[in-house]
């Protein structure tokens, strides 16, 4: 049998096909056409009648051999076709989670290669003349002490983070505000190489336990003056009805 002759008898194999389908238990809908898949194998596509697999077809490859008037099944698969309903390209966990997923009793470990962490006994630069990491890195030599420490790469993250963040200096309310964090009252320096830029600030009606940057800032600053006269609210003056003149309605 010529080349010819057996892929035009595999293209004809429509009928074959579709029952090696109804065969697995499926339900092939019309038929959608043939295409070569080289000179001895055509695939032929059935439009799917699955539940979810909109847009979906099912593709029977069949082979032939020369000499040979024998068809085999090479494959039999389900495709997308355009406009197919398909899953997003997975993600891995790893790279999905963000801030503010984590939930009491969730466990989220930092991967052993994180650049944000050396080895608690390298010197990572956060120097600071009463800095208690320098305590914990010649701790951790002697086998005491935390085991990882933030590293340079992780510090710098954190603090262009905090910069460009909710409390940072370019925020609305610190662009809004006449003082700054630095020279509150209730503002409590950050330990170590951060503690030119950060702080936390200690005032219930501020940001309370919140770390700030040194230049954010908000109304509530320790050095915000009284309104006048001791009373009244910051934006209102003490309403006096001493000046009141009451006249009678007719």
């Amino acid at each position: 049998m010529s080349v010819a002759t057996q892929t035009t008898s595999l293209d004809q194999a429509e009928q074959f096909a579709r029952q090696v389908l109804v065969a697995d238990g499926e339900h092939p809908g019309e038929y959608l056409g043939a295409r070569p898949e080289g000179e001895w194998a055509v695939a032929h596509s059935f439009a799917a009648q699955v539940p979810g697999y909109g847009g979906w077809h099912w593709c029977v490859v069949l082979a032939g051999a020369p000499g040979s008037d024998g068809v085999t099944v090479s494959e039999v698969v389900l495709l997308p076709g355009d406009g197919a309903l398909l899953a997003p390209e997975w993600v891995p966990w790893s790279e999905r989670v963000s801030a503010g997923d984590l939930g009491p009793g969730d466990l989220l470990a930092a991967p052993p290669d994180d650049p944000r962490l050396v080895p608690g006994q390298f010197d990572t630069l956060d120097v600071d003349p009463i800095d208690a990491d320098q305590v914990g890195q010649v701790a951790a030599e002697i086998g005491l002490g935390r085991k990882r420490l933030l590293s340079f790469d992780g510090r710098a993250e954190t603090a262009q983070r905090w910069h460009d963040g909710d409390h940072g200096p370019e925020a609305p309310m610190a662009r809004n505000a006449r003082y700054s964090c630095g020279t509150c009252g209730f503002f409590l320096p950050l330990a170590g190489a951060l503690r030119a830029k950060f702080g936390v600030c200690a005032n219930e009606y501020g940001v309370d336990g919140h770390v700030v940057a040194i230049d954010y800032g908000c109304g509530a600053h320790s050095d915000t003056p009284m309104p006048p006269g001791g009373q009244g609210s910051p934006a209102f003056e003490a309403y006096d009805d001493g000046a009141v003149e009451i006249f009678e309605s007719r």
